[in-house]
C-alpha cells in the first residue's frame, strides 16, 4: 500500500497530500461503504461537511475502519447558517456529536459570507480547546481573502477552492503563497469535465506514464503543492486516484499543462447574490 504523502501546514500539522471527497455522496449507507473502501485502499484524509448531510456516515467509517484515529485526517465545515459567534460554537459540537469524534483534524469556513469574524473567533477557541487540530477557509477569493483575512487573529491553514488543469487560481496562490497558506482543490478534476479528460497534453502523457487522464491531472496538481481530494463511488476508481506517486511529470510537462489555465472557474464566489443562493440551496437544520 502507498504511503501517502504529506504536506506541512503553517501551524505545523501534517495533511496527507490526497483525500478522499464526499460531496454529494447520498447517506444511504453509500457514504459509509465509500469511505470504507477509500480508507481500505490507503487514504488517511477524508473531507465532509455538516451541508454534504453525510457527516454520520463518514464517522461510522472512520470508526469502524480499525486504524487508528490519529492516523486519519478528517475535515468538515461550517455552515451558513451558523455563522457567529455562539452559533458557530454550537454548530463545532453538532458536527462532532454528529461525526462520533473527539477532535477534527481541519475545520474550514465552508462559504465566506456573513458573520465570519464571528464564526473565525468560534473556531480559534475550540482549537485552543483541543476539539479542532487546523482551521481554515473555503471559497475564498482574493477579494474575500482581503475583506476578511486581514480581521483573523489566526491565519488559516488552508483555502480550499475550486482548482483544475482549467482554473488554476493563479493571483489568490501569489496570496496564499505570502502566509504559506496551502490551496486544497475541490473539484480537482473539473467535476468529469469530458473536454479537459480529452485534451492532447494529457492524453499523450498518460499514454507514456501507461496512467488514465484523471492519475495525469492529479499527479499534476500534487506536484504543483495543491492538496486534492477527488471524489467517486467506483471502487476500482477510489484507488486508482491514488495510484498516482509511482511516476513525477517533468518540468517541461508540468509548464505544458499550466497553458490549459484558462483563468475562469464554475463557480463565481464573488458573483452578486451567492449567500442568499446557498442558503435557500442547503437548509443544516431541517431535521432540528
Amino acid at each position: 500500500m502507498t504511503q501517502t504523502p504529506t504536506i506541512q501546514l503553517n501551524d505545523g500539522n501534517q495533511i496527507p497530500a490526497i483525500g478522499f471527497g464526499t460531496f454529494q455522496i447520498p447517506d444511504d449507507g453509500t457514504t459509509y461503504q465509500a469511505v470504507k473502501d477509500a480508507l481500505a485502499a490507503g487514504y488517511r484524509h477524508i473531507d465532509t461537511a455538516v451541508a454534504y448531510f453525510n457527516e454520520d456516515e463518514v464517522g461510522r467509517a472512520v470508526r469502524d475502519s480499525g486504524i487508528p484515529r490519529d492516523q486519519i485526517w478528517v475535515t468538515s465545515k461550517l455552515w451558513l447558517q451558523d455563522y457567529g459567534y455562539e452559533a458557530a460554537q454550537t454548530a463545532i459540537d453538532r458536527s462532532l456529536t454528529q461525526l462520533g469524534l473527539d477532535y477534527l483534524d481541519l475545520y474550514l469556513i465552508h462559504q465566506p459570507y456573513g458573520d465570519v469574524p464571528g464564526a473565525w473567533r468560534a473556531m480559534e477557541a475550540a482549537q485552543q480547546a483541543g476539539k479542532l487540530k487546523s482551521i481554515g477557509v473555503s471559497n475564498m477569493t482574493p477579494t474575500i481573502w482581503q475583506k476578511f483575512v486581514p480581521q483573523f487573529a489566526t491565519l488559516p491553514a488552508v483555502n480550499q477552492v475550486e482548482f483544475n488543469p482549467y482554473f488554476q487560481q493563479r493571483e489568490l496562490r501569489q496570496i496564499l503563497a505570502q502566509h504559506d497558506v496551502k490551496l486544497e482543490a475541490w473539484a480537482p478534476l473539473g467535476q468529469g469535465n469530458r473536454q479537459l479528460f480529452q485534451e492532447p497534453v494529457i492524453t499523450q502523457l498518460a499514454a507514456k506514464y501507461g496512467k488514465d487522464a484523471g492519475q495525469i491531472i492529479l499527479r499534476f496538481e500534487n506536484q504543483e503543492g495543491i492538496i486534492v481530494f477527488p471524489k467517486s463511488v467506483h471502487e476500482a476508481r477510489i484507488k486508482s486516484n491514488l495510484d498516482i506517486f509511482d511516476f513525477t511529470l517533468t518540468d517541461d510537462e508540468l509548464a505544458q499543462l499550466r497553458t490549459l489555465d484558462t483563468g475562469k472557474g464554475q463557480h463565481d464566489p464573488d458573483s452578486p447574490g451567492v449567500q442568499e443562493m446557498l442558503l435557500d440551496a442547503f437548509d443544516v437544520h431541517a431535521n432540528d
